[in-house]
């Protein structure tokens, strides 16, 4: 992972970070703020495909990611789900509650590999917001990245061949993930391109012949993610550059 994106060195994180978790965003909280959730959080391990909410049902926890991809899915019917947006250690999902709703809008579930988490109870968070405007403020600026990547992932589906939005989803997934060797299946890649099985072949094939990826049962080996970032283009890198600019290097 390059350390130009979400993949942040010790030597890049600020010292106000906290060390009792490699969750980007807790580790971006001050003192005062990660002590309002430090009581209430739960160590978790999630496996893969596991379903971490389904949704219309109610949000009683969220989770802050230790590492991990979990994707976040939309449904047209029951056997028609599709990849929206992905989260990871820089971030948490339950961001609906901060919105005034109780209820998930999407299915999350575990992909890639398994990880640990923190669960948070739903009234702990609502008690901590309430008590203070600058963790409130710093969920808010996360939920705000995740619907910029969300917005990219429109405009990549409306505008790119097949293997551009590939190459897009593999940097997403890379950015997330603790090697250059990824657990995906041609079923992932189709909830995230909502393409036939043969489309997914094919678009995987042209990866290939770029020497951008390498391809073994059920695993994506990045070889060159500078190409990948080139044929992603400009629906890869904006909403990481404002996780940049509103989490790492916050405008407090």
């Amino acid at each position: 992972m390059d350390d130009d994106v979400l993949a942040l060195s010790s030597a890049q994180r600020p010292d106000r970070r906290v060390s009792q978790t490699n969750n980007f965003l807790l580790q971006n909280l001050s003192a005062q703020d990660f002590a309002l959730l430090q009581p209430h959080l739960e160590s978790v391990r999630i496996e893969v495909g596991e379903v971490i909410a389904r949704t219309g049902d109610s949000i009683e926890s969220i989770c802050f990611f230790e590492g991990a991809v979990a994707g976040i899915l939309d449904s047209l019917d029951q056997e028609h789900r599709f990849a929206i947006g992905l989260v990871g250690q820089e971030g948490f999902v339950g961001w609906p509650l901060l919105l005034g709703s109780r209820l998930w809008p999407h299915d999350v579930v575990m992909r890639a590999e398994e990880a640990e988490a923190w669960r948070l109870p739903a009234p702990a968070l609502l008690q901590a917001v309430s008590t203070s405007a600058s963790l409130q403020a710093t969920l808010l600026r996360f939920t705000n990245v995740f619907m910029i990547q969300m917005s990219r992932t429109i405009i990549s589906s409306l505008a790119h061949t097949v293997e551009r939005r590939m190459a897009r989803w593999i940097l997403l997934y890379h950015d997330r993930v603790q090697t250059d060797e990824i657990a995906m299946t041609h079923e992932e890649f189709r909830l995230m391109l909502g393409v036939r099985r043969s489309s997914v072949t094919d678009a995987l094939r042209r990866l290939m012949d770029e020497r951008a990826v390498l391809t073994t049962r059920g695993k994506i080996i990045v070889l060159d993610r500078s190409k990948l970032v080139e044929l992603s283009g400009a629906t890869y890198g904006s909403a990481e550059s404002e996780y940049r600019r509103l989490i790492i290097n916050r405008p407090d």
